[in-house]
């Protein structure tokens, strides 16, 4: 970590790690950047764009676990799905900014579960039926 910091201290370019992380139909771009921990979500203030705690929760796993939450300031563009999808993604695409940051947090990071992509998706709707698994009523007579 640190020849990267001092090639770019030799440039003046801060310190940018990026991650991607999808989840069922989101997909988020996250950048990190050394600061005190401000987070900006698609130019909206982290708490306005997540009104529920959960969701705060579980979007900010990865910087809680390591303690890295008060280093970096975190700027997301994240797009589709609902908010519970987003929140998935920035999850994923945190923890896997601070892969790059940091390989040695590897251990920590995969044993709560946070380098692995949700690969649940939304099952397709069938013909012949009203929903992905649901049938018509049946009748014997």
């Amino acid at each position: 970590m640190s020849e990267t910091v001092q090639a770019n201290q030799q440039t003046g370019q801060p310190v940018v790690y990026w991650g991607t992380g999808r989840r069922k139909t989101a997909v988020a771009r996250v950048r990190l950047l050394p600061g005190t921990g401000r987070i900006v979500v698609n130019g909206r203030p982290f708490e306005n764009y997540f009104p529920l705690e959960a969701l705060r929760v579980h979007a900010l796993q990865a910087l809680v676990t390591t303690g890295l939450k008060d280093k970096f300031d975190v700027r997301v563009n994240v797009q589709g799905g609902g908010v519970s999808g987003q929140a998935g993604a920035i999850r994923l695409g945190i923890a896997r900014a601070l892969l790059k940051m940091d390989p040695n947090l590897r251990p920590v990071l995969r044993a709560e579960g946070l380098l692995t992509r949700d690969s649940r998706e939304k099952e397709r709707k069938k013909y012949g039926q009203p929903g992905a698994r649901k049938r018509f009523q049946f009748s014997k007579r």
